[in-house]
């Protein structure tokens, strides 16, 4: 009897400590969702699953290099993007309990030079959980006109433009708004403490978690091993040479098989070299800070009621995602090399084989609960605004009314009913049309993979408004940018942006939205317009004075 009990014991602890097995029916069901998506004799995917401690899926589809016909396996190496902070933010975990940091520290106690003007601390801490406040230099790029993936651009080159910033967005820590700033600003840090660049430093760190395929890269000219090229397709097969040298914000290629031995180590807490602890403290949220829904280089969400841990990254058409679920304590890892497939719909299809939720749907509504007010085209047509700042333009053309949003086609709408509308090329993206409480227009957007959004209609009386008195050249010194404006009729504007002509729209006395760009200002004293604030994704408020 008493041997029994032993056995007993022994039999639940093994399938506590190993991955269970798939069925049959698991198996052929993950298999289809891996290869719906890939084409046929094109890139593809690495996708593989973690429980328990034990790898219980791979697959490996698609090819890694066209030209040479080389297919996607286990040595094939992917950009896994921005899904590197986590490696990022060990690293900063790994000195903290060396004692060589500290999540309270200042920024500036390591980087004295930068943000001179600001009073407010900006914490390491703040820069893990993105609420630091600093400018995204990807964005500071772009203002300048420059784009980024065409250049050869460093973190070196990175940091001569957030040096010359004066301000910040927001006071730090007090809101979370993502940047890629923050961890480039990280991996300036740890070479500081290190005194070794952030690449040797974090090579280690990779020898010693067994991964030995991964690494950051800053040097373009010597990426090593089998890259699983990214290829886009227009009309056919594009590929194109990688240039960049920025990482620690991503820039980290890896193979499937190192992603899938940390998903192995995070869910053992078993290392020769690193502590328990340090594993576990990697998953949380970081303490003493407001931010709940980022940590340690990691998100928190949720998925059909499940939370679940998880980050995704993408840059052109290398796309990762690593979602971390806690119940079934299981791991899906998805790797891409082109941009035909969403990994991260795969990945959550794939978690859902697991738990059991193939069949379950999210529980947001999908179409509008019931048939409102009639409303005309004319009642509907103006410029939508989300609290977020997301814009939506509705204009008739020819009797029909259309969609129009920046960077994208301009959408033919089909009314459905009375108020709700539908793009006349995909029914589901459907638009209801109501009233608030204030009696303002604004639409609701329903589509089955999206939680229903608000979007408010802008009306603003602009009749005493003086269209002339933005007329002029204003100048950022931090970015040496200039901003010409220019009335044309009206509310509508010419602005040129270092020699690039652009529409501008004004919708409030004190606001004009120019493309992705909101420019905001206000009259001195003496009624004049000298200074005007341009906001953009992840920039806030930069600084324009007249010339």
């Amino acid at each position: 009897m008493k041997l029994n009990i032993i056995f007993l014991v022994f039999l639940l602890s093994s399938m506590l400590n190993f991955g269970q097995e798939l069925t049959d029916s698991q198996r052929d069901k993950l298999n289809k969702i891996a290869i719906q998506d890939v084409p046929k004799d094109g890139p593809g995917i690495a996708v593989g699953i973690v429980q328990n401690g034990e790898i219980i899926y791979t697959k490996y589809a698609g090819y890694a290099n066209l030209k040479d016909s080389v297919h996607i396996g286990k040595m094939s190496r992917f950009n896994i993007a921005s899904n590197g902070k986590q490696f990022t933010a060990f690293a900063v975990l790994t000195l903290v309990e060396k004692n060589k940091l500290s999540l309270e520290d200042d920024l500036r106690k390591y980087l004295p030079n930068l943000y001179k003007n600001i009073k407010h601390p900006i914490k390491i801490k703040h820069l893990l959980n993105h609420s630091s406040g600093v400018r995204g230099v990807y964005d500071l790029w772009n203002l300048q006109g420059i784009t980024w993936w065409k250049q050869k651009f460093s973190n070196a080159d990175a940091m001569e433009l957030l040096a010359k910033q004066q301000d910040v967005n927001f006071v730090p820590g007090s809101k979370y708004s993502y940047n890629n700033s923050n961890y480039i600003l990280l991996t300036q840090i740890i070479e500081k403490v290190t005194g070794t660049s952030f690449v040797a430093y974090t090579n280690k760190l990779f020898k010693k978690l067994n991964m030995p395929n991964t690494s950051f890269v800053n040097d373009y000219k010597n990426i090593k091993g089998q890259i699983a090229k990214p290829y886009f397709n227009f009309d056919t097969w594009t590929t194109y040479e990688w240039t960049c040298n920025l990482h620690g914000d991503g820039n980290l290629f890896s193979t499937l098989e190192d992603q899938l031995q940390w998903e192995k180590l995070l869910q053992t807490l078993k290392s020769k070299h690193f502590s328990k602890e340090i594993l576990a403290k990697s998953q949380e949220l970081i303490e003493n800070t407001s931010i709940q829904n980022y940590g340690y280089g990691v998100e928190f969400g949720e998925h059909k009621n499940e939370l679940y841990r998880f980050h995704g990254g993408s840059t052109g058409a290398w796309k990762a995602i690593t979602a971390r679920f806690k119940t079934g304590n299981f791991t899906v890892v998805t790797m891409i090399n082109t941009g035909k497939i969403d990994p991260m719909m795969q990945t959550l299809q794939m978690a859902d084989v697991l738990l059991n939720k193939t069949d379950s749907k999210e529980t947001f509504p999908i179409v509008p609960a019931t048939i409102g007010e009639k409303v005309t085209n004319e009642d509907i047509l103006g410029i939508y605004r989300t609290k977020s700042g997301y814009i939506m333009k509705f204009e008739e053309r020819e009797g029909d009314v259309y969609m129009i949003r920046s960077g994208r086609n301009d959408i033919k709408l089909v009314r459905e009913s009375d108020n709700v509308f539908q793009q006349w090329n995909d029914a589901p993206f459907k638009q209801e049309f109501t009233k608030n409480e204030e009696g303002i227009m604004q639409i609701t957007a329903y589509y089955p993979t999206v939680p229903p959004f608000t979007l408010t209609r802008i009306e603003s009386d602009l009749s005493t408004f003086d269209f002339s008195a933005l007329n002029g050249t204003f100048l950022n010194a931090e970015t040496d940018v200039l901003f010409t404006i220019k009335n044309i009729e009206k509310e509508n504007y010419q602005i040129t942006i270092d020699n690039k002509k652009r529409n501008g729209l004004l919708v409030y006395p004190n606001e004009m939205l120019v493309d992705a760009y909101n420019l905001s200002f206000e009259k001195d004293s003496a009624g004049n317009i000298n200074e005007i604030r341009v906001t953009s994704r992840r920039i806030e408020n930069v600084r324009f004075v007249r010339k």
